[in-house]
């Protein structure tokens, strides 16, 4: 009897065609049109296909990402499901791949895949990848990962990976860590697990947590104007290990005394974020103040880690010992 495996449909590149009605490549292809193009699929499982849409990655919300979380979570608590795949864009396949990480408890796989090829092209990449994804959910070694990232070959953890090139083909990279494993002439290859995950009991999705970028000279006000509409938390990208512009450090501060939480991570890409400077504005003082240090998550995961804590009705100090597990 060969592993069941489900797959979850819900767009991107990899169900995309060039349109001449449009003038360029959108969504076209439905579950069986991309399954059809990988002829060897069901001689490594039982497919069971699901359409949940044909989403641009840009198109996906969080909302709907935690659509397909819930969709996952059924089926997984199937005895007969020994893994589930996911089709996505790849603009916010990280997103995607990390709120799944976030909320869905299990330890059978979940693998996203998606394609940088469209497949109207020669060296369209979404029948390997698609492949790769079943074969690694279907894989004993695989249990007990949490969500992966399958791509050109690479398996990633969702909590690792990253978008790295606009164009590759291998462009989905753990700067800090490293692969999990590869699959090599067809075989899902296990080198390490994980560094960190963590699972939340979320049950909704907040409705505004923005992700602000500092840049040089930058004021507060863009922290100002999120608090006066309502944010629930708030995400900044600091510079370096995590230093933010003065102005910037005095409009934190009053996100603070509203009891919201503030999480720093670096917008380097590469390296985990410290509170060792004293300057005003620096890492230290901030830290001091309440700010939660994200360790080596980047923006938009730490983005997707608070909507899924602030979804879990987490306390301030939940959330400070979630993101600041090493500390």
């Amino acid at each position: 009897m060969l592993p069941r495996v489900a797959i979850i449909f819900t767009g991107g590149t990899i169900a995309s065609s060039l349109s001449e009605a449009f003038g360029g490549v959108v969504p076209s292809l439905d579950a069986e049109d991309i399954l059809d193009a990988v002829p060897d699929i069901r001689s490594i499982a039982a497919i069971e296909a699901i359409e949940y849409g044909k989403f641009p990655g840009p198109h996906m919300t969080p909302e709907r990402m935690f659509e397909v979380s819930q969709i996952a979570q059924r089926l997984l608590e199937r005895e007969d499901i020994a893994g589930v795949v996911v089709t996505h864009g790849t603009d916010t396949l990280e997103e995607t791949a990390f709120l799944l990480d976030c909320t869905v408890a299990s330890s059978k796989p979940v693998v996203v895949v998606g394609a940088m090829r469209n497949s109207s092209e020669p060296d369209w990449d979404g029948p390997r990848n698609l492949r790769d994804g079943v074969a690694i959910a279907a894989s004993p070694q695989f249990r007990d990962m949490g969500t992966l990232v399958a791509m050109a070959g690479a398996v990633n953890a969702a909590s690792e990976v990253t978008k790295t090139d606009t164009e590759e083909v291998n462009t989905f990279r753990s700067l800090d860590f490293g692969p999990l494993g590869r699959v090599s002439n067809g075989k899902p290859v296990r080198y390490r697990a994980p560094v960190h995950r963590e699972t939340f009991p979320t049950v909704r999705i907040p409705a505004f947590v923005p992700l602000v970028k500092c840049y040089a000279g930058m004021d507060g006000w863009i922290i100002r104007a999120a608090l006066e509409r309502g944010a629930e938390g708030l995400v900044i990208e600091a510079m370096g290990v995590g230093n933010v512009p003065p102005p910037v450090y005095y409009a934190t501060l009053e996100a603070i005394e509203r009891g919201i939480p503030v999480v720093l991570v670096s917008r380097c890409p590469v390296g985990r974020t410290e509170h060792i400077y004293a300057y005003e504005g620096a890492g230290k003082h901030l830290h001091e103040a309440g700010v939660i240090f994200a360790d080596f998550l980047n923006g938009q995961k730490a983005r997707i880690k608070l909507l899924c804590a602030l979804g879990a009705g987490y306390s301030l100090a939940q959330i400070r010992a979630s993101f600041e597990w090493l500390q």
